[in-house]
């Protein structure tokens, strides 16, 4: 394998025909470094000098300046629905506090299968649908497109624990336990 991918142009500033597309869930777009092979069979490395998250409808930048279109691969997710927009403020506040990847899709909230936390939402009143689409969460306040940022902000969350959540979604490198 001889060509490589090392730089990304983010969705929306590139233009053309891409030469072959990688359609790949939420975790297999935070890399930094892995064999890829596309739709129409192009194979190549994704070579980056640190891991990042990539976005449904980025470009990777081939070696020899053709482009492979990033694509969101449909997985199961649970769609919460709200009563109204106050609602919605509070139920992602609770997830948020958890620190679940969630995807905001007009007046609804979008996060992997979890029954725990769905029990949870319907016990706010939410209703939650089970449904399979492609998932491109919120990159929070931390996050940067082009790079994967090491936080270092603390957290004061009381007396509860939520380490399993934490430990799949946060990334940061301290423990909230």
């Amino acid at each position: 394998m001889n060509l490589r991918a090392s730089a990304i142009h983010a969705a929306g500033s590139w233009r053309g025909e891409a030469a072959d597309s990688v359609v790949l869930d939420f975790d297999d777009r935070h890399r930094r470094r892995i064999a890829l092979k596309g739709v129409r069979g192009l194979e190549f490395l994704l070579d980056l000098p640190e891991a990042t998250m990539l976005r449904s409808g980025d470009a990777l930048a081939l070696d020899d300046g053709r482009l492979v279109e990033v694509v969101a691969a449909p997985e199961p997710l649970a769609e919460i629905r709200a009563r109204d927009g106050a609602h919605l403020v509070r139920l992602a506040w609770h997830l948020g506090n958890r620190h679940l990847p969630t995807q905001i899709v007009n007046n609804k909230l979008r996060i992997r299968r979890d029954h725990v936390i769905e029990d949870m939402a319907r016990g706010l009143g939410a209703s939650v649908i089970a449904i399979e689409a492609p998932f491109d969460p919120e990159g929070g306040a931390y996050a940067q497109h082009d790079s994967h940022a090491h936080h270092g902000h603390d957290h004061a969350h009381g007396e509860h624990s939520h380490g399993r959540e934490h430990a799949h979604s946060c990334g940061c490198d301290h423990n909230h336990d």
